[in-house]
């Protein structure tokens, strides 16, 4: 899709169009009426169409045929040509969707202008729909945890479907990334995925962005639900998602049709609809912020992703392959990461979840300066980094206080629900880490009040309040 598609009844000007532009470096194709035209197209999108109104002896006209291709392939622009021009037929051809109108006999300079705009106009909508395309295709899903391969096989199982999903999880804790994966290995894998985030997008913009507008000046300039037909709209955080719009999307997902704003006809599309929220929809729905039947239309299939405290066991293996990731992507130092390091990681709290991680994995190869691996000392605790000084423990106000028994006691209970939470509740290999027999740990957990039950698949320790 690098060429351009010259449609005239005069093999004069085709052939002078085309000598021109192959001249400046283009590619040519050339069609004298309709049924070439519809030909040359079938056989590949070009990358523009220079299109003349009036086709002698053609079962369609320009007009008609700028309509088709307008309708079935809205990204590709058409610079509408004729030499019966007046302001009607460029209204009218611009209402249909053309990117520009040049009247015969044409200045060659005022022509290039025109096609070296319309070109980058084409290859800016090609290069975003490849690379909405591209995202989808390399979605990987890191984890080995219980509740990592309890979201799996959830995710699994709807793929080959073409239910709605609705995503529910904290912030940063992989939703988006749950969605991919989704769409990457569906049928749809090869159509657009296309994100909507409806927190960032001001409400009077929002309808305009999904459905696309219809103006005199502009023509039709497709909206986000044009942009995704074939293929998966996901919908990051659709509690913000506006009022007003909400009950437009109830009617797309009821009909798969809609009008652009401005326009007069119904644009039908096919879209598997993907939602997520971090936020109770089901009390937003009480307060009168979200529509219920929208609720029951988008929760086809609950799916919980789980936060990183909740996956703390994974915490190692995220942070060595976002070293990888970011070595590849952006050229950061390829290190490895210390068992302590890793250890360090799993024992603190990650608000910002997987995306948090990340995050500071980067922050600590940007400014490392060894090639040895990542230290205990280079993690930023509480925003800052450690101090140089390994060996020295910092004690809190409280815990300094306290006489030995009492401290040592919050210490060892501290530590023990630390230890146990970061591997899942796991006392077999907590015990192994910290270097106890299983036995014996099971009676300092007593002894220090420590329970065990059971939270989201995993075994999550906490102070039994009536012993602690």
């Amino acid at each position: 899709m690098s060429d351009i598609l010259i449609v005239d009844d005069e093999r004069d000007i085709r052939e002078l169009i085309s000598d021109i532009l192959e001249d400046e470096g283009f590619t040519t194709r050339r069609a004298g009426g309709s049924e070439e035209c519809m030909a040359e197209i079938g056989k590949g999108l070009p990358a523009l169409m220079i299109l003349d109104i009036w086709l002698k002896d053609s079962a369609m006209d320009g007009i008609d045929i700028l309509s088709h291709v307008k309708r079935e392939h809205p990204e590709v622009p058409i610079v509408i040509i004729s030499g019966h021009g007046n302001i009607e037929i460029a209204v009218a051809a611009i209402k249909q969707g053309a990117y520009d109108f040049i009247e015969k006999p044409f200045n060659i300079d005022q022509l290039m202008v025109v096609i070296r705009r319309a070109m980058e106009t084409s290859r800016l909508r090609r290069e975003n729909l490849e690379l909405k395309r591209g995202e989808s295709g390399a979605v990987e899903m890191i984890g080995e945890c219980g509740a990592f391969r309890t979201l799996k096989g959830q995710l699994d199982k709807v793929t080959k479907s073409n239910g709605r999903v609705m995503l529910t999880g904290n912030p940063g804790s992989g939703k988006e990334t749950a969605a991919r994966y989704i769409h990457a290995q569906s049928d749809r894998a090869g159509a657009p995925f296309v994100s909507v985030s409806c927190a960032s997008v001001a409400p009077d913009q929002m309808e305009e962005i999904l459905f696309g507008r219809e103006t005199d000046g502009r023509g039709v300039e497709p909206g986000l639900l044009e942009e995704a037909d074939g293929g998966v709209i996901y919908f990051d955080e659709i509690a913000d998602l506006p009022e007003g719009t909400q009950s437009k999307i109830l009617r797309v997902l009821v009909d798969q049709k809609f009008q652009r704003v401005g326009g007069t006809e119904k644009v039908q599309v096919d879209l598997r609809v993907i939602s997520s929220t971090g936020r109770d929809l089901e009390a937003e729905i009480e307060a009168g912020n979200f529509r219920q039947e929208l609720y029951h239309r988008l929760n086809v299939v609950p799916i919980h992703v789980p936060s990183l405290e909740e996956r703390r066991e994974d915490i190692p293996l995220l942070a060595r392959y976002f070293i990888e990731e970011l070595h590849e992507s952006q050229g950061l130092p390829l290190r490895t990461l210390s068992d302590e390091a890793g250890a360090l990681l799993q024992t603190m709290p990650w608000p910002g979840n997987v995306r948090q991680l990340r995050n500071v994995v980067e922050r600590i190869l940007i400014l490392g300066d060894s090639p040895d691996p990542i230290a205990t000392k280079e993690i930023p605790a509480g925003g800052e980094a450690q101090g140089s000084d390994e060996d020295r423990v910092i004690l809190s106000g409280s815990l300094a206080t306290l006489p030995l028994r009492e401290a040592r006691e919050l210490f060892e209970r501290e530590y023990l629900l630390t230890q146990i939470n970061r591997f899942g509740g796991n006392i077999s290999r907590t015990a192994n880490f910290v270097g106890m027999e299983r036995s014996a740990l099971h009676r300092k957990l007593k002894s220090l009040g420590v329970v065990t039950s059971n939270k989201s698949g995993a075994r999550v320790a906490h102070v039994n309040e009536a012993e602690g």
